[in-house]
């Protein structure tokens, strides 16, 4: 290998195979650059990125960002090459562009890459699919990230066999790095390549010594394997030498190539350029587009599933760029995070613990403490030997979440721009640590957030996901969990093709959704999102399509499912403003056909239908008592009709038990059953005419289902006794048919809920359905309202309720807090 280069045209090229993502390789790469200062730099990346490069100089641009190719027919359809800070291609990139010499992208060009994953899907047979983050996954199982080209940065992943059939050893690639380890005595590559590269610096007089050995263990690996068992690796390489061969003819000789070692042997190769230019003959295209997207550390390691990624991206990193002293380094930082999560962690643990790596390295012949030495180091002295803390320390420093940044001149889609003007306007900045946000809809900023996260969801750009708040359960309230992982920048531009703003295109996705959707629900539930997202326009055509749906459903399970969303859609409509005039209409008419045909559908169930039917009727009831915001007359219509439909539900013996149970229920907690009335069905459902099998179904349906049956017969010792009653009197046969029903029923409630009943049934409560006497020592119970222990409880009440003063009579107070 020459020394320099640039000297003659009869000098061949300067090759520089390095390991992708690696610290060692980045360094060694610089320092062969500053030695030969080539007149133009060769980089192994799709050619379509040449007029990128240019950005990589810009103050905005923060590593680790990605190459993103996609075509422009199928955005879906999209390779990426990620780089890092210390990634040896991007070093090349930076050198090239702090001494003004030209960098070329000298790889496969991305429209056959992208290409070769049409015909794929196409002839619908395994090998490599498109090369997008959801494929990666599978691929990493085949093509160990740790070889010396480590699948060449995302862009070569190994075949993928089909399940049924076992693969060919001549179809799967080789891990070199493994094969150099295991040659070495090491049994674990990672291992082997810190010690020979990354821990060995790249000093003055031999800054091309690393490359020259690992090209003649390459060359040897080559000799014995060929080509590894990746055909495309012969097509890439055939391109890459006319490449080379073109800028040497250019630049008279001053070419330097930085790319994955694999290739080194193959680009030495002496070859004719008719023979490489055959191999390229007839490889299909794709019209593509390429930009810049960020990138994460996350996404880098090969616990993300990245085929190409490694293990440990943020101790890579910090190797990278610690000047001095790597190891001490490490350890303050490890402190400075532990002390973060309020773990005791003192300076004489940072100096044991660098004291501690330092002897594992010792003893175990490394040349410096690497990732496991720092890592056992840390267990045993700041972690004290607990995995807990220490997988903190994997996650947020051995991995990290680092999110980088692209200028604002890149290419993108119309929508991204739109997207990154709202992130912009709203502060909502992407972030690749997951964090929670809450939102007051009341708030024009907040409202305006919440409207552009449900635009997102709707186009399939999950960004953020609705989590349960902690706070409020108010309709004015949400709260997100947002995280933004690289592969949405595929997404964004997929969703394009709908429009060229959020909100247009967000309006065009829904409206074509309601067209295909298969269910009434499926509508139901659309209209809801369209108004979380804020689609005045989109409602129409959603509208359109719900009407006609409804109108030809029959099947009341459909039309009970769909209810609840208008319901909902009704409330989260008048919190943002929303005109819901006709959703409501829609909604009162859904209510009346449930109404009418829920009686004869309840009919002859067997048990799976009828638990079926009693999740319906629950959700009907919500329904309709959440429509306060229709007109009172309409209101008061709807609910007076549906009290009469639960009351021949409960009449009505060919209902199931589990359903006039509920129906029973849900009168008496609405006021509009007596507790005498409640007591006397119960009882004639105990009855001993009744067989058990049904009266356990009615318990189920009266008490189960999450319904807060276990506090009503805390609070109603009369029912709690015919319960009991019952129970002790259900003959022995019988009783092993009732007991899994009864179970599942009473081991649904709360712990403290099933110890109280069981003091009442020891204690032995009324039986009969009596009220228990004054004075009978059963907590709970009284006939009447005991005025002064209701007084006493006003202080504390008033305290919770942060009110100042506690007007009226107690029982004025008590109703006025519990209303």
């Amino acid at each position: 290998m020459a020394s320099a280069v640039g000297r003659g045209a009869g000098a061949g090229p300067l090759l520089l195979g390095v390991r992708h993502h690696g610290p060692g390789s980045a360094r060694a790469v610089r320092a062969a650059l500053e030695e030969a200062r080539p007149r133009v730099v060769l980089i192994e990346g799709p050619p379509e990125a040449d007029a990128l490069v240019p950005l990589a100089a810009d103050e905005e641009m923060r590593p680790p960002v990605a190459l993103l190719a996609h075509a422009v027919d199928e955005p879906g359809r999209s390779a990426f090459w990620p780089l890092a800070e210390f990634s040896p291609e991007w070093v090349a990139v930076r050198w090239a562009l702090e001494h003004d010499v030209p960098a070329r992208f000298i790889d496969l060009p991305a429209t056959h890459t992208l290409a070769w994953g049409r015909q794929q899907d196409e002839a619908g047979v395994a090998g490599e699919r498109p090369l997008d983050a959801d494929a990666d996954a599978d691929a990493a199982k085949a093509d160990t990230a740790a070889d010396a080209d480590t699948a060449d940065a995302a862009g070569d992943t190994a075949p993928d066999p089909t399940p049924d059939s076992a693969p060919d050893p001549d179809d799967v690639r080789i891990d070199p790095l493994g094969v150099l380890a295991q040659t070495a005595g090491y049994d674990d590559p990672e291992r082997w390549w810190e010690d020979v590269v990354e821990h060995r610096g790249a000093g003055k007089g031999d800054a091309l010594a690393p490359f020259t050995v690992l090209e003649e263990a390459m060359a040897a690996l080559r000799e014995t394997y060929g080509s590894g068992g990746h055909d495309r690796d012969l097509v890439r390489e055939a391109y890459m030498r006319l490449q080379v061969r073109a800028a040497q003819r250019e630049f008279e000789g001053g070419v330097a190539v930085v790319c994955g070692a694999w290739h080194v042997p193959a680009l030495r190769q002496k070859t004719t350029v008719a023979a490489d230019r055959a191999l390229l003959k007839g490889l299909a295209k794709v019209k593509t587009d390429m930009t810049w997207v960020p990138w994460t550390h996350r996404r880098l390691s090969r616990t993300s599933g990245y085929g190409a990624g490694i293990e440990s991206p943020g101790w890579y990193g910090h190797l990278f760029s610690a000047p001095d002293r790597p190891v001490e380094r490490w350890m303050t930082k490890v402190a400075g995070l532990l002390r973060a999560e309020d773990r005791i962690v003192s300076s004489a643990h940072v100096i044991e613990a660098v004291r501690l790596a330092e002897t594992l390295a010792a003893m175990r012949g490394r040349p410096l403490p690497g990732l496991s030495e720092t890592t056992d180091a840390v267990r045993a002295v700041m972690c004290e030997g607990s995995d807990v803390p220490l997988a903190l320390v994997r996650d947020r420093l051995v991995v990290g979440d680092v999110l980088g940044e692209v200028p604002s001149a890149a290419p993108a889609v119309p929508l991204q721009r739109d997207l990154a003007r709202l992130q912009r306007r709203l502060r909502l900045k992407p972030e690749a640590l997951e964090r929670e946000l809450e939102l007051d809809l009341r708030k024009e900023t907040d409202a305006a957030r919440s409207g552009l996260l449900h635009r997102l969801r709707l186009l399939g750009i999950a960004w953020g996901e609705p989590a349960a708040s902690r706070g409020s359960t108010g309709t004015f309230r949400e709260t997100w969990r947002l995280r933004w992982e690289p592969e949405l920048s595929v997404r964004v531009a997929e969703a394009g093709v709908w429009g060229t703003t959020v909100l247009s295109a967000a309006t065009a996705k829904a409206e074509a959704d309601a067209v295909a959707a298969q269910g009434l629900a499926d509508v139901t539930a659309l209209a809801e999102r369209c108004l979380l997202a804020e689609l005045p326009e989109a409602l129409p055509t959603v509208m359109r399509v719900l009407t006609d749906r409804a109108a030809l459903d029959a099947d009341v399970g459909h039309l009970a499912q769909a209810l609840p969303a208008l319901v909902r859609s009704l409330r989260y409509g008048d919190v943002r403003g929303t005109d819901t005039g006709a959703l409501g209409e829609v909604a009162a008419g859904l209510a009346e056909r449930v109404f009418v045909g829920l009686p004869p559908a309840c009919a002859a169930l067997d048990a799976d239908a009828a638990e079926e039917m009693r999740r319906h009727v629950d959700a009907v009831h919500g329904a309709v008592g959440l429509l306060g915001d229709a007109p009172a007359a309409a209101q008061g219509r709807l609910r007076t009709r549906w009290q009469s439909v639960l009351r021949v539900l409960c009449a009505r013996e060919t209902v199931s038990g589990v359903i006039r149970g509920r129906a029973v229920r849900l009168l008496l907690d609405d006021g509009e059953l007596a507790q005498d009335e409640a007591a006397r069905l119960m009882g004639l459902v105990l009855s001993p005419g009744t067989p058990p099998a049904d009266a356990a179904a009615w318990i189920e349906g009266f008490v189960g289902g999450g319904s807060g049956g276990g506090m009503l017969l805390v609070h109603d010792e009369r029912l709690l006794g015919l319960v009991d009653t019952w129970l002790t009197g259900v003959p022995a046969e019988a009783f092993t048919d009732v007991l899994p029903l009864l179970r599942r029923t009473f081991s649904a409630y709360e712990p403290g809920v099933r110890r109280t009943l069981g003091e009442l049934v020891r204690r032995g409560p009324a039986a009969g359905g009596g009220a228990a006497p004054a004075g009978s020592g059963i907590p709970g119970f009284a006939a009447d309202l005991d005025q002064e222990r209701a007084d006493a409880v006003l202080p504390v009440v008033r305290l919770l309720l942060g009110l100042d003063e506690v007007a009226g009579t107690a029982g004025e107070d008590l109703a006025g807090v519990t209303g």
